[in-house]
């Protein structure tokens, strides 16, 4: 369901892959964007169809912190999908990948202006 549901680039971000950052610790080609609007957040994503488990993974990311506030997402633990059980469902080269990306996106967000 949250693969289906992670939202598409917007053209500004699809016709300039170079604002994108790749996530080379990520299996699955994975790449994120975060910008600043209004005190919130922003998360883009992109992130092939194909990789439903990983878009999945996306989705519930962008659910759960896209308009959030920086300080909100800088408490979120790099391994916050422990608490939500994935470690029984996804192997271990998935979940370094999983904990790659939400360092990643509070790297990024620690760098934004403002």
């Amino acid at each position: 369901d949250y693969s289906r549901r992670l939202p598409d680039l917007p053209p500004r971000l699809e016709d300039h892959p170079e604002l994108l950052e790749k996530v080379p610790e990520c299996q699955t080609p994975f790449a994120l964007h975060v910008e600043a609007e209004d005190g919130a957040v922003r998360i883009f994503f992109k992130v092939p169809a194909e990789s439903p488990t990983v878009r999945g993974y996306a989705g519930i990311l962008h659910d759960a912190l896209d308009g959030a506030s920086r300080a909100e997402i800088l408490e979120v633990p790099v391994d916050f999908y422990q608490a939500m059980g994935l470690q029984d469902a996804v192997s271990g080269q998935r979940l370094r990948g999983m904990g790659a990306i939400v360092a990643r996106l509070k790297a990024r967000v620690e760098s934004l202006p403002g």
